[in-house]
């Protein structure tokens, strides 16, 4: 009977945070594990998966004009801040006061 071969697992591949991968970098050290692999398993195997609450809150998408001004000023700080336009949107809206006065439309006089 022929043996079978071992499957090689396909990557996967996800987001972390730097502060998340130094973390898995030096867990790697501390514990002499050969790759980031390896610690991703030891994380797996050790998480309490019944105990997790997700604070990811569902996300919809939205389409919204802005004139070239405010779309200059969202790119230069994304790349100031090293963030998406988005990640900074939802910043703005979040902290947004709910009594804050409306931008007036330009040309709009009555």
């Amino acid at each position: 009977m022929a043996k079978k071969k071992k499957s090689v697992p396909a990557p996967l591949t996800f987001d972390l945070p730097v502060s998340s991968i130094d973390k898995l970098t030096s867990i790697k050290k501390k514990h002499g594990l050969r790759s980031a692999s390896a610690v991703v398993r030891l994380a797996i195997e050790s998480f309490d998966f019944d105990g997790f609450q997700s604070s990811n809150e569902e996300h919809r998408q939205i389409s919204v004009r802005l004139p070239d001004d405010l779309k200059a000023k969202l790119a230069k700080f994304a790349a100031k801040k090293n963030a998406s336009a988005g990640a900074l949107l939802r910043a703005a809206i979040v902290e947004l006061n709910p009594k804050a006065a409306p931008a007036k439309k330009p040309g709009k006089k009555k």
